[in-house]
């Protein structure tokens, strides 16, 4: 049975009144996105037409779910919001802090001794709280949330970008900050500038090497890393149909690497199928009676060009596999062009290592598909050239691959089980290296391929594939082999070809497990004390940030002008610095390590305009604090695009920081900013970044009238004498102004609850 069964129930209830006034404002047919949305404001029925790119919504989500990583800070913050129970179901899920280094068992056996202290946290906060645990081990907190919680038609955020994967079972799910978590757990609205829509009509189906997972290798090619930027992606077509359940969650999963607010698939009978095979039958009986309100009308797609704001068409029957990378999930190349590439670059041919699963590509039919290739190389006596490691995405998925051999084939080859967890995916990687800065290449079926994000060091050449491929690629151990039409030598000295590979959907014998790994909270918590040790470095309760001082901000210092790409990544790295996410002073100390400084094309090694020296960025950035000087960043084009993680707004707000100058922001980011009471600006025109001086001292002038459309002045004091005076522009609408005002949203929510 499935969770939130009334819940859903509700929903259904009332979607069809919604929708049909939603289709009477409009008064036009509506794409699923739209219904869904329509579905979900705070404020009930549909009054009025929601314009997109423009409008900024008040909608009601469903659920929240977060990962031990982002809860942390999360659950903090929602400690001080006077709660007694959280509002809507939520979740957490321990899939971060598992490094991955020996195998499943004893890196599991290693995170719940070494990270004990956060677990008992985030499981009492849980328990206290109303809120579903899922231990370590249990599984990522993506394929999970598919697994139990995700369902048609439903509207859920998550703190973790990748929150989108749940759109392949048809729901609307996207990625957030803690603070915007934290306000839907407390019973308020959740806002959102009402998305444009990006329509990818699929025709034709996929046969031979392609899958899934080279859809959005396509479409990632096609929109760049900010080409689905305030847009939401909606699959259709025959193709879409003809696409399994847990291949939509990769592709809508994927859709974080190109700045997509979500992406979102019909229900179809491809869904069904899933929810009856995960034990949810009720849940595709409530779908198969609203079905129709659980897609896009027929004439959307009919006319998509009208309906949407921009069309892509895939043509399924004749799309190549690719291969994508490196450094960038957006370089895409089909497999017949990547040799060519890789010589012409100089990319490292060998691959060393190999890795399949994670959140988006650890299905049954994914690993099924790939232990077919598996078995070939053991039946075909290929010795494989490469390190190889498979990721389960669930422990019900690893329980079943486990007893339907596919594990076994996996090992049989060479490789090495890792745990139910994120692992190298997010920089969860005791790399067996001998040289941590060699030049090399891996290939991953992953999501991120930033420089660093795997295993830390800048020269990994990451390339992401879907499973198959990156299996049959750690056979041959060369970045220019292709399976389409290469052979390979095996041991016996005679030249074989690896058939295409095959597998099932799901599992003939259905899901099991013995223990999944779920702790059910306390249906009443008041009694369940949350204690956090002052002298802890995990975990340090938070002190409210300081509302705004009422007047202009004035002779700020540049802290860093970052250039080029800087993602969250950059801002606050992962890695080994997860174990700090618990604790804002400690974590505070990565704070854009890993950003290019403009003026030295070096990193962490910036100007302090105090001493005169050149110093790492935290420890600058500390001494203008310590001196009650404010500061401000400059970056380019994309600023913060990658995680949802709200660390990269939270360091810059406690170091001191008042504002974040750039090109142009990564939505989540920009609104992670916006609610720690950040200042986040644009240049109105992108040229003035090059007016930005090292020795700048800076002013921020027209904040006394702050006002939604009206831009600030930004005024560069340079060390010359000279000075450069130029508008700077700004999102903020009037309850984020408030937030502005009052230093931060939680500040607001506590004033709301009277507890200032």
């Amino acid at each position: 049975m499935a969770f939130d069964l009334d819940m859903i129930r509700a929903l259904y209830s009332r979607m069809p009144g919604h929708i049909d006034k939603a289709r009477q404002l409009l008064n036009r047919p509506l794409t699923l996105t739209e219904k869904i949305l329509y579905s979900h404001l705070f404020d009930g029925q549909p009054t009025v037409e929601l314009k997109r790119g423009e409008d900024y919504v008040d909608f009601a989500p469903d659920r929240v779910a977060m990962q031990d990583a982002t809860a942390q800070m999360a659950l903090l913050q929602f400690m001080q919001a006077g709660k007694t129970k959280v509002a809507v179901p939520s979740t957490v899920h321990c899939d971060h802090l598992i490094q991955a280094e020996s195998g499943a068992e004893q890196d599991l056996a290693t995170a719940i001794s070494s990270n004990k202290e956060v677990y008992d946290f985030l499981a009492s906060v849980s328990n206290k709280y109303g809120i579903g645990f899922w231990k370590p081990g249990a599984g990522i907190i993506h394929q999970v949330v598919l697994e139990n919680y995700a369902f048609p038609g439903g509207l859920m955020i998550g703190t973790d970008s990748h929150t989108v994967n749940a759109g392949g079972l048809g729901m609307i799910a996207i990625g957030v900050g803690g603070a915007d978590a934290v306000d839907v757990m407390a019973g308020m609205a959740w806002e959102l500038k009402m998305p444009k829509l990006i329509g990818v009509r699929l025709t034709g189906k996929m046969n031979g090497w392609t899958s899934a997972k080279d859809v959005i290798l396509k479409v990632a090619g096609i929109l760049t890393v900010k080409g689905g930027t305030g847009a939401i992606l909606e699959y259709f077509g025959e193709g879409a149909q003809s696409i399994s359940c847990t291949g939509k969650g990769t592709i809508c999963n994927m859709g974080a690497e190109i700045g997509a607010t979500t992406s979102v698939f019909g229900y179809g009978d491809a869904m069904s199928r899933y929810l009856k095979s995960t034990d949810r039958a009720d849940v595709a009986a409530l779908a198969d009676g609203i079905a129709a309100h659980l897609n896009g009308d027929e004439a959307v797609y009919a006319n998509a060009e009208k309906y949407f704001d921009q069309v892509i068409e895939i043509d399924l029957t004749s799309l190549e596999p690719h291969v994508n990378g490196p450094f960038t999930p957006d370089l895409a190349w089909p497999i017949s062009k990547l040799k060519d590439a890789a010589l012409i670059n100089n990319w490292p041919r060998d691959i060393e290592v190999g890795l399949i699963g994670s959140c988006t590509n650890s299905s049954y039919e994914d690993l099924d598909r790939a232990a077919s290739l598996a078995r070939q190389a053991v039946a075909k006596k290929l010795k494989v050239k490469s390190e190889f490691t498979i990721t389960p995405g669930s422990e019900q998925v690893r329980f079943t691959v486990a007893r339907d051999g596919q594990l076994e084939a996996f090992e049989n080859m060479g490789g090495v089980v890792l745990a139910n967890a994120c692992g190298p995916c997010i920089g969860q990687w005791a790399r067996h290296s001998d040289d941590p800065k060699r030049k090399n290449t891996i290939i991953t079926s992953f999501n991120r391929n930033f420089a660093k994000r795997n295993d830390g060091n800048p020269n990994t050449h990451a390339f992401v594939a879907s499973p198959e491929l990156v299996t049959a690629m750690a056979i041959a151990g060369d970045i220019t082999f292709n399976p389409l039409t290469d052979t390979l030598i095996n041991e016996d000295g005679l030249e074989v070809r690896l058939d295409p590979p095959s597998g099932l959907e799901l599992p003939p014998n259905g899901f099991a497990y013995e223990d999944r790994g779920f702790q059910e909270p306390a249906a009443d918590g008041s009694a369940i004390k949350v204690a956090v040790d002052p002298a802890s470095d995990r975990l340090q309760l938070l002190e409210p940030f300081a509302p705004w001082e009422g007047t202009d901000l004035k002779d700020l210092r540049l802290l860093i002008k970052a250039k080029g790409k800087c993602t969250t990544d950059h801002i606050s790295m992962a890695g080994p610095w997860l174990k700090y996410r618990g604790h804002l002073d400690n974590i505070s100390n990565n704070l854009l390590i890993g950003a290019l400084n403009f003026f030295n094309e070096r990193t962490n090694h910036v100007k302090n305009q105090v001493t005169g020296e050149y110093g790492e960025v935290p420890a600058t950035a500390r001494v203008y604090k310590s001196r009650g000087i404010g500061s401000i960043i400059v970056g380019d084009e994309n600023y913060g695009e990658g995680s949802s993680r709200e660390h990269a707004a939270m360091e810059p707000r406690h170091l001191g920081v008042r504002a974040v100058l750039v090109r142009s922001f990564a939505r989540i980011h920009e609104t992670n900013l916006k609610k720690q009471g950040m200042l986040a600006l644009t240049f109105a025109n992108p040229a003035d970044y090059d007016k930005v001086e090292e020795d700048d001292r800076i002013d921020i002038l027209g904040l006394e009238h702050f006002t939604p459309g009206v831009p600030l002045t930004m005024v560069l004091h340079h060390d010359d004498g000279r000075q450069d005076r130029f508008a700077v522009n700004h999102t903020f609408n009037e309850s984020q102004i408030a937030w502005f005002v009052a230093g931060g949203a939680l500040n607001l929510i506590k004033q709301t609850q009277g507890l200032n």
